[in-house]
């Protein structure tokens, strides 16, 4: 199995190379050179399987021979150990043929743990193996960044700096990045929005002298292995509820488009997907593309979703890749013109494009709103992320076809939302009861390229 960048002039590279690399050296993100299938015999065998089969299952035609089966499957095993739910991610039913896709029981309560855990550990394997040692830089606009300080704290072979924006985030948010002891993992405030953090993260790996100096990788959702993780709680779900046999929905509330492509990836392996709905909030620079007005970048908003508050989505360069017929150089072309403020999808990508995903979006209100009634209807208590996502769903789906609404976080990451539509605080889990406790550990920085990558050569072990 290979990996191509998709503007089309990396060197391909194999599974565990483009693993550990994260952005290709040209700038772009590696997928696939092909995508495996699953046929509708070997999507029914999953049928009854634990979460963990399942995954092996469906990630290792994606891996090739960089991992055996027994390192695959003992890592796939120690990643989803601390679960706080046998089933990882179940399934709650809100209304006829309309389902809730619990992915909030990982260690740090959001949807990134699916992945970001399992990487943790095939990093670990796979930097013992060649003796060697990375720097992970990431950015983050809640979740990764936690998810990340967790699944690689007290790690041999890794330091982990972790950018977020300053009073952007949840406090639980902030707090599960602040509060962990170890000191390989450093958590940075930085003085901007999602969008500057992420725009500093690739200027770091287009720094070829800083990239290779420090062995910087990358854990963002621009990690492929990230978004293969993630494809297999759209197996998991949908054969629980018939497929193959029958055609699922799913919606999905997303900023970065990483979440919603892991559900494009498993249609294109076979899943038998209805409907793909890309949920965002106020902003809705995806639902604005997707409807026909281009990708144009505008003012980030706050908001109280603010996993959401993006303008420039990385994973939809690899829908691009796809909605351009995998030419490399226009991708390329439309980044550079992205990065003078935005771009036109031409009507033969759009048409692609809106073959595969339809969208939503939802105002502050009418989150809060669905909120509400949810908890009234189904006793279930959403976090504002996941209420865009069931919104939404509500507003699109086919009442014959089973939707699966994906709910991304525990409404204890968001409790000052959560309290304002519910009359309801949130509890968290016992495990974090002591969170707020905890003393933290955070350095403040400026929005500056150089301030950011002297901090990091100045406290990566030596």
């Amino acid at each position: 199995m290979k990996y191509i960048s998709t503007r089309g002039s990396a060197p391909e590279l194999s599974f565990e190379e483009a693993m550990l690399t994260g952005l290709a050296r040209d700038g772009g993100l590696y997928v696939p050179a092909e995508i495996p299938q699953m046929d509708p015999d070997d999507i029914a065998a999953l049928a009854g399987l634990s979460y963990e089969e399942t995954a092996f299952r469906v990630m290792r035609p994606f891996v090739g021979d960089c991992f055996s089966d027994q390192e695959f499957r003992a890592a796939i095993d120690r990643a989803y150990a601390g679960f706080g739910h046998a089933a990882r991610a179940p399934l709650v039913q809100l209304a006829p043929n309309h389902f809730l896709l619990e992915l909030f029981h990982g260690p740090t309560l959001a949807f990134k743990d699916f992945a970001m855990q399992l990487i943790g550990q095939l990093f670990q394997v796979a930097l013992e193996r060649r003796a060697e040692r990375v720097t992970i830089v990431g950015a983050t606009s809640g979740d990764t960044g936690s998810a990340a300080i967790e699944a690689f704290k007290g790690l041999n072979n890794v330091d982990v700096f972790i950018l977020f924006p300053h009073g952007r985030v949840s406090e639980v948010q902030r707090r599960q990045m602040t509060t962990p002891t170890e000191t390989n993992v450093h958590a940075l405030a930085v003085d901007g929005d999602f969008d500057d953090c992420q725009a500093a993260l690739k200027a770091m790996f287009n720094d070829f002298a800083f990239r290779d100096g420090v062995r910087l990788a990358g854990v963002n959702s621009i990690n492929w292995a990230r978004v293969l993780a993630q494809v297999v709680y759209y197996f998991s779900s949908a054969v629980s509820l018939g497929a193959p046999h029958r055609k699922i929905s799913f919606t999905v509330p997303t900023g970065n488009f990483g979440d919603i492509f892991a559900g494009y990836i498993a249609k294109r392996m076979g899943l038998p997907v209805e409907r793909l709905v890309v949920a965002t909030n106020q902003n809705d620079i995806l639902h604005r593309c997707l409807s026909g007005q281009g990708y144009h970048k505008g003012p980030t908003q706050p908001s109280i979703s603010p996993s959401m508050d993006i303008q420039v989505s990385s994973n939809f360069e690899r829908a691009l890749f796809d909605a351009y017929g995998r030419d490399g150089s226009a991708v390329a072309q439309l980044m550079e013109e992205l990065a003078a403020g935005g771009f036109d999808v031409s009507q033969g990508a759009l048409e692609f494009l809106r073959e595969q995903f339809q969208s939503g979006r939802a105002s502050e209100d009418e989150t809060l709103a669905t909120i509400t009634d949810t908890l009234h209807t189904s006793t279930e208590l959403l976090c504002p992320h996941s209420a865009v996502g069931v919104k939404v769903a509500n507003d699109l789906r086919d009442p014959a076809v089973p939707m699966i609404a994906l709910a991304t976080a525990h409404p204890a990451k968001f409790p000052a939302a959560v309290e304002q539509a519910s009359g309801r605080h949130p509890a968290l889990p016992p495990r974090m009861s002591d969170l707020y406790d905890r003393p933290e550990r955070v350095h403040r920085i400026a929005n500056d390229l150089d301030a950011l990558k002297n901090h990091i050569r100045g406290h990566i072990a030596k």
